[in-house]
């Protein structure tokens, strides 16, 4: 199986509360073959991890009344080889990534689709550290 075949298959799990953003998302990652499991809230997300184990966590960089990587963080606790990247949105700022608290897991600021799908494809593919 090849590299791009087995990004086609991957399962993402897609955790942001707006609706119009989530389902944006979701269908330009689906567009690429990606199975995406989109979720608005915490409780949702660990429902959806009951069901399957994803490869991937998507999530901004704030879930309902936590920071997104404390959500990351408990997701991680039932899913241990998930990878994560958080969607950072506003924040362009570089001492972002290299804040303590988000060790391990990656952090992608602003982006257009195909920076996304980019991303997301080099996430899936670099080795676990």
């Amino acid at each position: 199986m090849t590299v791009e075949h087995s990004l086609m298959k991957a399962t993402i799990l897609l955790l942001v509360s707006d609706p119009l953003v989530r389902s944006v998302l979701q269908e330009t990652l689906e567009r690429e073959g990606y199975s995406v499991l989109g979720t608005g809230d915490l409780g949702q997300a660990v429902d959806r991890l009951n069901e399957c184990v994803p490869d991937l966590l998507i999530l901004p960089n704030h879930v309902q009344s936590m920071p997104g990587h404390e959500a990351a963080k408990y997701l991680r606790t039932k899913c241990t080889k998930m990878r994560v990247l958080m969607l950072g949105g506003h924040l362009a700022d570089d001492r972002l990534r290299n804040r303590a608290e988000l060790q391990g897991f990656e952090v992608f600021p602003i982006y257009t689709a195909a920076e996304l799908l980019q991303k997301v494809k080099d996430v899936l593919t670099k080795p676990r550290g």
